[in-house]
C-alpha cells in the first residue's frame, strides 16, 4: 500500500465510494472506461475537421456554412463545461459521466443519419452536450480513482490518452473517408460508445453535495462565454469593428453580474473564491496563456507547411511528431510532478515550448522532413512537461467535495485559451493576407511564440510561493 490509507464504503448502489484512491485493480477498470470516454470524445472532436470539405460537397452547402458542423460542438462545450462540473459535486461524478456517454454515443448515431446540414449541427450540438458532461468531471475522476501520492501519474496517463487520440485523428479520418463517407466519422464512435457504456459501471461513486444546481448562475455562465466567443469569432471573420467591440462589451457586462452572483453564494459554480489562492489562479492564467500559444501555433502550422510546398499528406505527416511527443512525454511528466514544484516543471516545459516555436517559425521553405521533426518534438515534448504537472496542482488546489469544479476549470481553461489562440491566428491572417499566407502564418507562430514566453513567466513565478 506503499503507506497510503484508503478508506472506502459501500454506497447506496453498491458502488464503492473512495476517499483516498482504488486499490490497483478496481483502478485499472476505472481506468478502462475513462481511457474509452476521453478518446470518444476527443475524437469526435477531431474526426470532422478534415472532412468539412466533403460534407459541405454533399450536402450542397458553402464551407463557411459547414464550420458549424464544429463551431456548433465546441461552442456548447465551453458554455456547459462548468455547470456540469457543478452539478458532478451536487450529484456525483460518475453519474454525470454516464450521463454524458450515453448522450454522446446516441448522438453520434444521429450525426451519422442525418439527411441535411441544419440536422446534422443540431445532433453535433447533442454530442457536444454529451462530451460537456464527460470532459467537466474527467479529471475529478482522476483523483478519485488514484491516491493522493500518485495523482501525478494519473494525470499524466490522462493526458496521454489526449495526445494518442489527438494524433490519431487525421490519420483515422483520411482512412474512413478513403474507403467510405463522411457518415461513418460519426458511426464509428457509437461501438466505442457501448463498450464505454458497458464498463461504466467500474468507476467509483462519489458522496453528493448538499447545494443545489444555480440555474441563474448557468444562465449567466452560458451567456458570458457565449458573448465572449461571439465577439471574439466576429473580429477574426468580420469586417466592421463596432459589432465585435458591442458583444465583447456585453460579455464584460453580463460577466461581471456573475461574478458578482458568485461572490454571494456559498457553493459558486464559478470558483471564485478559489481564485484568492496563487496556485490556483496562476495555474489557471498559465493554463489560458500555454493553449493560446499552442493553438496559435497548431492552427498556423498546416499553412506554413503548405506555404513551404507540403502536400496535404504530407502536412498530416509534418503535424504528427508534436502529438507523438506529448504522448510519450506526458507519463514521465506525471511521475515527475509527484515529486517536484509544477512551477518548475511548467517552466522548463514552457521555455522549450518557446524555444521550439521560434525555431519552427525561422524554417527556411521545403525544409527537409527531419529538420521539421525536431523543432515539432521540441515543442510537443515542452507542452507535455507543462500540462500534466499544471493540472495536478490546479486539482489538487481545489478542497476533494469540490473536485468538480477544479475539473470544469481545467476544461474552460483549455477552451477559453484554444478559442483565444484561434482568434489571435484570424486576426493576424486578416491583417497580414496582403503579404502572403506563409508571411501570416510565421507571424501566427511567433505569436504564439510570445504567449507560451508569457506562460513561462507566470508559471516560474510560482516558485516564489
Amino acid at each position: 500500500m506503499r503507506g497510503i490509507v484508503r478508506q472506502a464504503r459501500a454506497g447506496d448502489d453498491g458502488c464503492m465510494q473512495v476517499t483516498d484512491g482504488l486499490p490497483p485493480g478496481p483502478r485499472a477498470r476505472a481506468m478502462l472506461t475513462l481511457t474509452l470516454a476521453v478518446g470518444l470524445s476527443v475524437l469526435g472532436a477531431s474526426l470532422p475537421n478534415i472532412a468539412l470539405p466533403s460534407i459541405a460537397q454533399a450536402l450542397q452547402v458553402s464551407p463557411s456554412a459547414s464550420v458549424w458542423v464544429v463551431n456548433g460542438y465546441q461552442i456548447v462545450v465551453c458554455v456547459l463545461l462548468l455547470p456540469f462540473s457543478s452539478l458532478g459535486d451536487i450529484y456525483g461524478y460518475r453519474r454525470v459521466y454516464g450521463f454524458g456517454i450515453v448522450l454522446f454515443t446516441i448522438a453520434s448515431g444521429l450525426c451519422a443519419l442525418a439527411p441535411d446540414l441544419q440536422t446534422l449541427v443540431a445532433a453535433r450540438i447533442l454530442q457536444g452536450i454529451g462530451s460537456a458532461g464527460i470532459m467537466s468531471v474527467n479529471t475529478a475522476l482522476v483523483r478519485t480513482i488514484f491516491p493522493r501520492a500518485e495523482l501525478g501519474r494519473g494525470m499524466g496517463l490522462n493526458t496521454m490518452v489526449v495526445a494518442t487520440s489527438l494524433a490519431l485523428g487525421p490519420t483515422t479520418s483520411a482512412a474512413v473517408l478513403a474507403v467510405a463517407d463522411w457518415h461513418w466519422l460519426f458511426l464509428v464512435n457509437v461501438p466505442l460508445g457501448l463498450v464505454a457504456m458497458a464498463t461504466w459501471r467500474f468507476l467509483p461513486e462519489t458522496p453528493p453535495g448538499a447545494h443545489k444546481f444555480d440555474i441563474p448562475s448557468a444562465v449567466l455562465n452560458a451567456a458570458t462565454l457565449g458573448l465572449f466567443i461571439a465577439g471574439l469569432d466576429w473580429f477574426g471573420h468580420g469586417t466592421a469593428v463596432a459589432p465585435g467591440v458591442l458583444l465583447l462589451a456585453a460579455a464584460v457586462v453580463v460577466g461581471w453580474v456573475f461574478v458578482k452572483r458568485q461572490l454571494t453564494l456559498a457553493a459558486p459554480m464559478l470558483p471564485v473564491d478559489l481564485f484568492r489562492r496563487p496556485a490556483f489562479a496562476l495555474a489557471v492564467a498559465t493554463s489560458i496563456c500555454s493553449y493560446m500559444g499552442q493553438t496559435s501555433a497548431y492552427v498556423a502550422l498546416p499553412f506554413l507547411f503548405h506555404a513551404g510546398g507540403a502536400s496535404e499528406i504530407g502536412t498530416g505527416l509534418l503535424m504528427t511528431p508534436w502529438p507523438v511527443a506529448v504522448m510519450i512525454i506526458s507519463p514521465f511528466a506525471g511521475t515527475l510532478s509527484d515529486r517536484f514544484p509544477a512551477g518548475l516543471l511548467g517552466g522548463i516545459g514552457l521555455g522549450l515550448m518557446t524555444v521550439g516555436l521560434v525555431a519552427i517559425a525561422m524554417l527556411a521553405p521545403g525544409a527537409a522532413w527531419w529538420d521539421v521533426a525536431w523543432r515539432m518534438v521540441i515543442t510537443g515534448a515542452g507542452f507535455a512537461l507543462f500540462q500534466t504537472p499544471n493540472n495536478r496542482v490546479l486539482i489538487s488546489s481545489v478542497p476533494r467535495e469540490r473536485s468538480g469544479q477544479g475539473s470544469g476549470m481545467i476544461s474552460t481553461s483549455r477552451l477559453l485559451g484554444q478559442t483565444m489562440g484561434a482568434a489571435v491566428v484570424a486576426l493576424v491572417f486578416g491583417t497580414l493576407q496582403s503579404r502572403g499566407v506563409g508571411t501570416a502564418a510565421e507571424v501566427a507562430v511567433l505569436c504564439g511564440a510570445a504567449l507560451t514566453a508569457v506562460a513561462t513567466v507566470l508559471s516560474l513565478a510560482r516558485l516564489k510561493g
